[in-house]
């Protein structure tokens, strides 16, 4: 195949800073090395880096094709000079080369180790046993295992700052909690950067100079609600509390995680009903239901704390931190994170998730609303759209629900609960096999069947346009 780019340094250099890497947990470079059924070997470079994908190239310049943080694979088809695409791989930011011998090379070329050993790259040697696909699998396993090991981490630590909450000393106890869960120190501060309530692990002076200048940032003028910076390889970060007397978190710690920011914001939520001033009695009660969820009572038991204020339920999917969604109720379970959270507050698409938004429900409606959430899921991960809310009945609200539930149980009796579903996802999405495939996680050909075995016990034609009104009618007002 021919190289499409030029000769000479012709194309584009990559932008101040460096190529963007994705939000998720990266592979340390290590771990990699330690699977012995790979037999990889690094010949040079660091082995701290960190792989945040897989890519294969046999381009003389396989510059213009990076998007930086790869594990680069090549067997050299096209390797005429290796300094300069060694060159070309660190200016694109790949995080390291593994190169394969056989069938081009028996070795890996000296030219192209030292050209690695110069620029600092790390260098693998792919033994012949071993194809690039194999090492792509195992990256992606690696990536799996991190990112549920980081879904795992952020549970853990919001139900750790929930008990924190219901301690009698809450406030203590949560920045203690939190700088526990961090690794390093968490402080309140008022909006002249006064320190009054502090927990974990002591900084620099420099760190904690720049923190109090960072809490006056927020504290001051427009309050953006967050600030990060970095000084003296402390990272550190301030979120402004949703309170009257306008406090602000601030944290230092050595290593920031992807699932940091989620953490905090359960802190500050936490932080912000437990500071809020002359809470009434409703709020109080309020407070003590959303820490009582977090512990992991049933929406049951505490339904009469909420009262009667509207809530909405969001499910999401996708990859890396669960997105901040401003609410401490939160859990994740099989790859799915659930949130509760006030009906009316603004939602928006979060890069690498989907999102599937219930209709606002009342607190004995939250089975429901649940319900309404994950199919909504379901249809944004089927269309391929970021967000997808609950669509309220329409016409259907003008007919007797009793009356029309009694006709779906006579129309739908022949149909078991597996085909209603396969026949209500295959409606809902204009009657496509692969999409409905899709959402139901099954075959096209499955999908085949089951509508033709749904045809076949209704006795409908349901290419027929008013069959499938009916049939779709009836399924939104089945029991």
């Amino acid at each position: 195949m021919p190289d499409p780019s030029p000769p000479g340094p012709a194309a584009p250099l990559p932008p101040p800073g460096g190529p963007a890497t994705p939000p998720g947990p990266a592979i340390p470079l290590a771990a990699l090395l330690a699977r012995e059924e790979l037999g990889l070997r690094l010949i040079t470079g660091p082995s701290e880096a960190d792989i945040h994908w897989v890519h294969t190239s046999e381009m003389a310049d396989p510059y213009p094709y990076l998007l930086g943080g790869e594990l680069l694979m090549t067997a050299g088809v096209q390797l005429t000079d290796p300094a300069r695409y060694v060159a070309r791989v660190v200016a694109a930011g790949a995080a390291a080369l593994g190169f394969g011998v056989t069938p081009v090379y028996d070795t890996v070329p000296e030219e192209l180790v030292a050209a690695c050993a110069r620029h600092g790259l790390p260098l693998l040697e792919v033994p012949p046993r071993t194809p690039f696909t194999a090492v792509g699998r195992a990256v992606w396993r690696l990536m799996a295992q991190a990112r549920h090991h980081e879904l795992r981490r952020v549970t853990e630590a919001q139900q750790s700052l929930a008990t924190a909450a219901a301690r009698p000393d809450p406030v203590p106890a949560v920045l203690h909690a939190l700088a526990s869960r961090l690794a390093g120190r968490a402080a309140l501060y008022a909006p002249d950067g006064t320190e009054y309530a502090a927990a974990g692990r002591s900084v620099a002076p420099e760190a904690r100079s720049a923190l109090s200048h960072l809490v006056q940032v927020i504290g001051a003028g427009a309050r953006p609600a967050s600030a990060t910076d970095t000084v003296a390889g402390v990272h550190l970060a301030a979120y402004a509390l949703g309170d009257t007397r306008r406090l602000t978190l601030g944290l230092a710690a050595a290593r920031r995680e992807p699932g940091d920011h989620t953490i905090a914001g359960v802190a500050v939520v936490l932080l912000s009903l437990l500071t809020a001033p002359h809470q009434g009695a409703d709020e109080a009660a309020r407070s003590t239901a959303l820490v009582r969820l977090l512990l992991g009572a049933a929406p049951a038991e505490v339904t009469p704390l909420l009262g009667e204020a509207p809530w909405t339920v969001v499910h999401a999917r996708g990859e890396g931190p669960p997105p901040p969604l401003g609410t401490p109720l939160m859990s994740a379970e099989d790859g799915t994170v659930r949130a509760l959270l006030p009906a009316g507050r603004d939602l928006a698409p979060h890069p690498g998730w989907t999102l599937g938004v219930s209709a606002p429900a009342g607190p004995g409606d939250l089975g429901a609303a649940d319900l309404q959430a994950a199919r909504a899921l379901r249809r944004a991960l089927a269309t391929g759209a970021p967000l997808v809310r609950h669509r309220p009945a329409g016409l259907g609200a003008l007919v007797d629900p009793e009356e029309a539930a009694a006709h779906a149980g006579t129309l739908l009796g022949p149909l078991t609960e597996p085909l209603r579903e396969t026949l209500r996802t295959w409606l809902s999405l204009h009657g496509s096999w692969d999409r409905t495939a899709t959402a139901l996680g099954v075959h096209r050909n499955t999908v085949r069947q089951r509508i033709a075995r749904c045809a076949a016990l209704l006795g409908m034609d349901l290419d027929d346009a008013e069959a499938r009104m009916e049939l779709w009618f009836a399924l939104r007002w089945s029991p």
